[in-house]
C-alpha cells in the first residue's frame, strides 16, 4: 500500500483516562521499562536502561528547553474583561531562536491566540512584577514592566504577535527601550503549556518536571518526553558503559499534539519544526558507522532528515542552509525542485555519503552548527537510514507518533501496546518508557 493511503483508524487503541498519567513519578529513573527486541516483550526499570545497550554505542539526545510560551492577558484598560490567551508557536521577528531570546524591547512571534474573537482591535496590556537578586549582597529587588501585545495580521493559520515592554516610569509605560530579554519577559509572565490531555492546569512543579536533566536551548513548547526519564545517574551509567553520548535540537511545536484527523493519512499536514545540528554529531555518526540510539522521536526525526538533507547536498552542492528543509513526503519519493529528476528521485544514496556530503558542505562554509528545519513524516513504508534503537514512551491513538514506532518495528505495535496496557504501564507524557530493538 502506497503510505499516503494508510487509514488512520488502522492505529487506533482504547486508551482508558486512568492509565494516563497526570504527574511523572517521585523519582524519575524509577519509571517502568518496557523492552521489545525482536519481537520479545520483556520488562524492567528505567534505571537499569544502560544493561539492555551495547558497549560503545552512540545515543543521541535532543537538548531543548521547553519555554512558558503560554501568556494570559485581559481586554480593557482596567484588565478586566475578556481573558486572552497568547500561546507562542515560533519566532518571526527576528527568526532566529537565540537571538530573539535576547531581544530587548520589542519582537514579533506567531502565535495561536484563544478567544480571539473577543479581540478584534486594540492592544492588550499586562503589568509584570520583575525580581532580581544582587550578586553581592543578595538582596531581592523587584521592578515594575508592562507588557503590550499587538495583532500585526496573519500568516496562515497563525496571528503575528508583535510584542513590546518596558519599565513603568512616573505610572506612564516606557516601551520599547533596552529594557529586559524576551526570555526575562516569558520567563515573569509566561506559563509552562504542559500537553492538554493532562486536564489540568500548571502547577510550579512542572517548571522541574517538565524538562529533561540535560536540557540548554530554550525554544520548545513541549517537552522531548522520552527524556524526561533520565538521571544524573543513568547518565553516568552510559557513560561507564562507553556509550558515546551527543547532543542535537529540534525545537517541539504545537503541532505534535496536532490529530490526524483525516481518513488518511495523505490528506494530515505535517507541522514544520526548527533543527540545529553540530558538526562533531555528524562526525560522530560517521565514526560509529552511521547507527545511532535515538531518545525521542524528536531526535528520530532530527537524525533522519539529516541523510536527505544529504541526498540534497550530494545533487546540488550549492544549497543553502533554509533549502534543506525535508518536506513531507520526501522519503516516499516526492522531491523538492533541488532534487527533482527521475534518476534521482530512484537513487538509493548510500547513508555514508549522504553525511560525508553533508560535511565536506558545512566545512565549505565554514558552519560549526547546521540550521535548517524538517516537515518529514515517518510512517510505514518508511526505510530508516540512522536509527537502530529508539527509547520512548507511548504515545496517543491515531498519532503520527505511533505510525512512526509502527515504521519502526516492522508494523508490530500492538504487541507492544496490548502489553503495556495489560501490565500497568503509565502512558504519554509523564508516563513510563520502552525501548525498542526491532
Amino acid at each position: 500500500m502506497n503510505t499516503r493511503e494508510i487509514t488512520i483508524s488502522d492505529y487506533n487503541y482504547e486508551l482508558p483516562d486512568e492509565r494516563i498519567a497526570k504527574y511523572p513519578l517521585p523519582q524519575r529513573d524509577q519509571s517502568k521499562l518496557l523492552v521489545y527486541e525482536q519481537g520479545e516483550v520483556s520488562e524492567d526499570v528505567f534505571r537499569n536502561l544502560s544493561s539492555h545497550l551495547p558497549q560503545g554505542a552512540l545515543m543521541v539526545f535532543n537538548n531543548t528547553r521547553v519555554i512558558q510560551a503560554r501568556m494570559h492577558f485581559r481586554k480593557g484598560v482596567a484588565q478586566d474583561g475578556a481573558l486572552i490567551e497568547i500561546f507562542l508557536l515560533e519566532p518571526y521577528l527576528p527568526a532566529d531562536y537565540e537571538q530573539m531570546f535576547q531581544t530587548r524591547g520589542r519582537c514579533q512571534w506567531l502565535c495561536l491566540v484563544g478567544n480571539l474573537k473577543k479581540w478584534k482591535e486594540g492592544a492588550l496590556e499586562r503589568s509584570v512584577e520583575v525580581k532580581s537578586v544582587e550578586v553581592k549582597s543578595e538582596e531581592v529587588t523587584s521592578e515594575q514592566f508592562v507588557v503590550r501585545a499587538t495583532r500585526m495580521g496573519e500568516h496562515g493559520t497563525s496571528q503575528i504577535i508583535e510584542f513590546e515592554w518596558g519599565k513603568t516610569l512616573s505610572g506612564s509605560p516606557c516601551l520599547g527601550g533596552e529594557t529586559l530579554s524576551f526570555a526575562e519577559v516569558i520567563d515573569a509572565m509566561g506559563e509552562l503549556p504542559i500537553p492538554p490531555y493532562l486536564n489540568r492546569k500548571t502547577e510550579e512543579s512542572d517548571k522541574r518536571t517538565y524538562q529533561t536533566v540535560y536540557s540548554k536551548i530554550k525554544g520548545s513548547v513541549a517537552a522531548p518526553t522520552a527524556g524526561l526519564h533520565f538521571t544524573p545517574e543513568v547518565l553516568a551509567d552510559l557513560d561507564a558503559k562507553g556509550i558515546d553520548r551527543e547532543e542535537l535540537t529540534l525545537h517541539v511545536g504545537a503541532g505534535t499534539f496536532k490529530p490526524v484527523k483525516s481518513e488518511t493519512i495523505g490528506e494530515h499536514a505535517m507541522h514544520t519544526e526548527h533543527v540545529a545540528v553540530r558538526r562533531q554529531t555528524i562526525e560522530k555518526l560517521l565514526k560509529h558507522d552511521c547507527q545511532a540510539i535515538a531518545v525521542g522521536t524528536t531526535s528520530v526525526r532530527t537524525l533522519e532528515s539529516l541523510y536527505y538533507m544529504g541526498r540534497k547536498v550530494l545533487h546540488n552542492p550549492d544549497v543553502t542552509e533554509e533549502e534543506l528543509h525535508v518536506s513531507q513526503w520526501e522519503p516516499y519519493g516526492e522531491t523538492s525542485s533541488l532534487v527533482n529528476s527521475e534518476e534521482v528521485k530512484s537513487e538509493k544514496c548510500g547513508v555514508k555519503e549522504c553525511l560525508g556530503a553533508l560535511l565536506d558542505w558545512m566545512d565549505r562554509r565554514g558552519l560549526s552548527v547546521l540550521h535548517s528545519s524538517t516537515q518529514i513524516i515517518i510512517a510505514p513504508g518508511y526505510d530508516y537510514k540512522i536509527v537502530k534503537m529508539l527509547v520512548t514512551n507511548f504515545h496517543q491513538p491515531q498519532s503520527t507518533l505511533l505510525l512512526l514506532v509502527s515504521a519502526f518495528v516492522h508494523g508490530d505495535w500492538r504487541c507492544i501496546y496490548d502489553y503495556a496496557l495489560s501490565h500497568d504501564f503509565r502512558f504519554l507524557s509523564y508516563g513510563d518508557s520502552s525501548l525498542l530493538i526491532p
